[in-house]
C-alpha cells in the first residue's frame, strides 16, 4: 500500500552507491541543461524569464517522487509554454501582475485535471488525440515558437499581430530596417557553439557552454547600454507629444478594464436576482459589449503608436554632469557632437514614466533577477477566469501528458522498465499543482531534458530529486551571474530546441499506413499555422476531423464477398480478382454492429441479393462484429426473417462467445437455428454446399476450387477438399 501512495520507496530496494553516484551526475547534467532552458521557455510564455526558474524548482523533483518513469525529465517546455502564453493573451498583456498570476493559476488547473484523470484511472482520454492530430499540431507549434523568437534574434521589437504570419512579415520588416548586428551576432556564436558541441560529444552540456560564453562577451563588451532619464532630457517636441498621448491612450484602456470588472460582477447579481434573460442583464451585457468595443479600438490605437515610437532613431550628446539628451535625426544642431550610438526609445505595453524613461543603446539582456526562493502561495482562485481558462487547461492538460508519456514509454522501451500511465498522470498533476504553490506555471515532461538524464546514467527518479537541488542552489547564490545574458540567446536555445519537434518523416509514414490519416496531419498543420496564436482551433480541427472520420469508418465499414484463393484462405473475391459462386453469397462484415451501422449491412445485403438471379444462401461471415447492441440484434432479426419470407435461406458463421451471449439472450438464436450457426467458414460451406447446389449446373464452384475471372479454372490450380483446419481466418 505505501509503494502505491509513494512510488519512490520502491527505487531504494536495491539501491546502491554507484546507482546514486550515476542519478547525482545525471541529476546536475540536466540542471546545467535545464536553467537556461526555462529562462528562455519562460519568455515564450510571456512570462519574467526567473518565472522559469520558478517552475524548475518544484515540478522536477515530484514528478519523478510521484509518476512512474524513472528517467523523465519534468519541467518548462516549448509547446506548453506557448499554449500558456496563447491561453492568457485575451485576458491580461503579457508580462503584467495580472498575467503572472492567471498563469499560476493555469498551473494550478492543469494540475488538478491530471491529477483527477490519473486517481479516477482514465488515462484513456488522451487517446482522442490522435498520433496524426498531435504530429500536425506539434510539427506546426515547432515553426511557430521558432518564428515567434524572431525579433529577440534581430533585436527588434513589433507588437503580435491577429494572425502569427502577419507578425512575422512585421518583423522581417522591421529586420530589414532596424537589425541590432552585435545581437544577431551572439545568437549566431550560441548556435554555433550549439551545434558544434553536441556533434563533437553529445553529454557536453552544450547549451550552458553557449550561455557561459556568450554572458561573458555581454559583459566584458558592454553588449548592454541603456540610459533611463527624465522627459526633460528629449529634444524634440514631436516625441513628447507622442508619449503623452501614448500614455493617454494606455490610460483610457486601464479605466476600461477597471470599469469593466464590477460590469460583470453586476452581471452576475443581474442574473440571480432577475433571470438570465431580464432586461437588466441585456442592459449590463450592451455596456460590456460597448466597452469591449471601444478598448479594441483604443488598444490598435495604441500599437499604432507603439510602432511610431520604436521607429524613431535618436544621437545622444552629452550635457553637463554626464548626461544625455536626445535628439531625432533630422533636428541634432550641427555644431554638437554625439556619442556615436544609435540609441532607441524601450517601449513596452506599459505607459512611460516621464521621470524614467528608457533609452537603449545596446541589446537586450536578461537583467536583475530576484535571489531566493519564490514565496510559496495558493494561487488566488477566480471562477470566472477558472471558467475561461479550463478549456486551454484541458488542452494543455492533455498534450502535456502525451507527450510525458510519449518519452517515457521510448525510454521504458530500453530500460525495460514497466510503466504506469494513470499513476504518471498522479506525478504530472501533483507537479502542477504543488509548482503552482512555488510560483511556477503549467510544465510537463521534456524530450530534450529526458534524453540527457538517460545518457548520463540516471539510474532512478533521484536524478530529478538532484536536478531540483541544483536549482535551488542556483537561485540561492547564482542568479546575479545571469544579469548579462543575451536575450537574443536564449531565443537561440529555444529555436535550437524545437529543431527535434520537427517531424517531416511522421506526415509521410501516417500517409504511408492510412491516406486520411495523413490528410488529417495536413490538415491539423495547416489549421495551426493559419489560425495562430490561436493554437487551440488547430488541435480542435483536428479531434473533430479524427471523431468524425472515425464514425463515417463505423458507419460505412468495410464489406467484402468472399471466394476461395490459392492458398486455401476465402479472399476479397473483387480484390484477387475471383469468380463467385451463383447460389451462395459469402458476405464478410469488418465491424461491430451497432445502431450506426445497421442499415447500411442491410442495404448492402439486399444489393447483393437483388444482383444474383440464382442465389439461394446467404452467409455472413462475422469475425469482425466484436460487439452486437439491441439495435444490431433487431436489424439481424428482421433481416432474416424477411430473406426466409423471400425464399433465401441465411446462416452465421465465425460469431465470438459474446456475440453468441447476445443472440441467445434475446432468443435469435432459436430464430436463426443452431443448424444454421457455424464456427468457422469451412464448416459453414461443407454444412450448406449441397442443398444450395441442388439441380445447379455450375461446373466449378469458387467457394470448392479457385477460380479466377476469364478462366474456369486457375491454371495448376487443384480441387481443394471442402473442410479445412478451423485455425484458418479469412483475410
Amino acid at each position: 500500500m505505501w509503494t502505491r501512495i509513494f512510488p519512490f520507496l520502491k527505487w531504494f530496494e536495491r539501491y546502491s552507491a554507484p546507482d546514486l553516484r550515476a542519478d547525482l551526475i545525471s541529476g546536475l547534467t540536466v540542471a546545467l541543461v535545464l536553467i537556461p532552458q526555462s529562462m528562455a521557455y519562460a519568455q515564450l510564455a510571456g512570462l519574467p524569464v526567473y518565472y522559469g526558474l520558478y517552475a524548475a524548482f518544484l515540478p522536477p523533483m515530484v514528478a519523478a517522487l510521484f509518476g512512474s518513469s524513472h528517467q523523465l525529465a519534468t519541467g518548462p517546455v516549448a509547446v506548453v509554454s506557448l499554449m500558456t502564453a496563447t491561453a492568457l493573451e485575451p485576458l491580461a498583456t503579457a508580462g503584467g501582475e495580472a498575467f503572472i498570476a492567471y498563469a499560476i493559476f493555469l498551473a494550478l488547473l492543469v494540475g488538478i485535471f491530471q491529477f483527477a484523470l490519473g486517481v479516477l484511472r482514465l488515462g484513456l482520454v488522451v487517446n482522442f488525440l490522435s498520433h496524426p492530430v498531435v504530429n500536425g499540431f506539434t510539427n506546426a507549434a515547432a515553426l511557430i515558437i521558432a518564428s515567434s523568437q524572431l525579433a529577440k534574434l534581430f533585436g527588434v521589437e513589433v507588437d503580435n499581430a491577429e494572425h502569427h504570419y502577419e507578425t512575422v512579415l512585421n518583423v522581417f520588416k522591421a529586420a530589414m530596417v532596424s537589425t541590432h548586428w552585435p545581437t544577431l551576432g551572439l545568437a549566431v556564436l550560441a548556435f554555433v557553439i550549439m551545434v558544434v558541441m553536441r556533434r563533437v560529444n553529445p553529454r557536453i552540456p552544450n547549451v550552458l557552454v553557449a550561455v557561459v560564453v556568450t554572458t561573458m562577451i555581454s559583459w566584458a563588451g558592454g553588449f548592454e547600454h541603456s540610459y533611463k532619464g527624465e522627459f526633460a532630457l528629449i529634444a524634440s517636441p514631436y516625441v513628447k507629444k507622442t508619449i503623452e498621448e501614448y500614455n493617454g491612450i494606455l490610460n483610457k484602456i486601464e479605466e476600461g478594464n477597471r470599469t469593466r470588472i464590477p460590469l460583470n460582477d453586476k452581471i452576475e447579481d443581474a442574473k440571480k436576482a432577475n433571470g438570465s434573460h431580464s432586461v437588466a442583464v441585456m442592459e449590463f451585457k450592451h455596456h460590456v459589449e460597448l466597452l469591449n468595443l471601444k478598448i479594441a479600438g483604443l488598444k490598435e490605437e495604441s500599437q499604432a503608436y507603439r510602432s511610431r515610437l520604436r521607429a524613431l532613431d535618436f544621437a545622444a550628446v552629452e550635457e553637463s554632469k554626464g548626461k544625455l539628451r536626445f535628439y531625432t535625426a533630422g533636428e541634432l544642431p550641427a555644431d554638437l557632437k554625439t556619442d556615436g550610438r544609435r540609441w532607441r526609445l524601450k517601449v513596452g505595453n506599459r505607459r512611460l514614466q516621464e521621470k524614467a524613461i528608457t533609452f537603449v543603446g545596446g541589446g537586450s539582456v536578461v537583467g536583475e533577477i530576484p535571489r531566493g526562493l519564490p514565496g510559496f502561495t495558493l494561487p488566488k482562485i477566480n471562477f470566472t477566469v477558472m471558467l475561461s481558462l479550463f478549456p486551454m487547461a484541458a488542452i494543455i492538460s492533455l498534450l502535456g501528458f502525451m507527450e510525458a508519456i510519449s518519452i517515457a514509454k521510448a525510454m521504458a522501451a530500453r530500460t525495460g522498465q514497466r510503466l504506469d500511465p494513470n499513476q504518471e498522470l498522479i506525478g504530472q498533476g501533483l507537479a502542477n499543482i504543488i509548482g503552482s504553490l512555488g510560483r511556477g506555471y503549467p510544465v510537463s515532461g521534456s524530450f530534450s531534458r529526458s534524453a540527457v538524464n538517460i545518457q548520463a546514467g540516471a539510474v532512478t527518479g533521484m536524478s530529478s530529486v538532484f536536478t531540483s537541488g541544483v536549482v535551488v542552489v542556483a537561485l540561492l547564490f547564482f542568479t546575479p551571474l545571469l544579469y548579462h545574458l543575451p536575450q537574443s540567446v536564449l531565443a537561440a536555445i529555444i529555436m535550437m530546441a524545437v529543431v527535434g519537434l520537427i517531424n517531416v518523416r511522421g506526415f509521410i509514414h501516417t500517409w504511408q499506413a492510412q491516406r486520411y490519416d495523413g490528410v488529417i496531419a495536413v490538415i491539423s498543420f495547416v489549421g495551426t499555422l493559419i489560425f495562430a496564436p490561436h493554437l487551440d482551433r488547430g488541435i480542435l480541427i483536428g479531434v473533430v476531423l479524427s471523431i468524425g472520420l472515425y464514425l463515417l469508418r463505423n458507419m460505412r465499414p468495410d464489406m467484402a464477398m468472399l471466394s476461395k484463393y490459392t492458398d486455401g484462405t476465402y479472399r476479397n473475391a473483387a480484390r484477387f480478382g475471383l469468380e463467385q459462386c451463383r447460389h451462395i453469397a459469402v458476405i464478410r462484415f469488418n465491424s461491430s454492429l451497432f445502431f450506426a451501422n445497421v442499415n447500411y449491412l442491410e442495404e448492402r445485403v439486399l444489393e447483393e441479393v437483388a444482383s444474383m438471379p440464382e442465389l439461394k444462401h446467404i452467409l455472413i461471415i462475422g469475425h469482425g462484429i466484436n460487439e452486437l447492441d439491441a439495435s444490431g440484434e433487431e436489424m439481424l432479426s428482421l433481416l432474416v426473417g424477411r430473406l426466409r419470407e423471400a425464399g433465401y435461406d441465411v446462416s452465421l458463421a465465425g460469431l465470438n462467445d459474446a456475440v453468441l451471449d447476445v443472440l441467445k439472450r434475446t432468443h435469435l438464436y432459436e430464430k436463426i437455428g443452431e443448424d444454421h450457426i457455424f464456427h468457422s467458414i469451412a464448416m459453414a460451406i461443407e454444412g450448406i454446399h449441397e442443398p444450395a447446389h441442388r439441380g445447379s449446373q455450375e461446373n466449378e464452384c469458387p467457394l470448392l476450387t479457385v477460380c479466377f475471372k476469364g478462366l474456369p479454372v486457375s491454371p495448376g490450380a487443384k480441387r481443394r477438399p471442402i473442410i479445412q483446419s478451423r485455425s484458418q481466418e479469412p483475410e
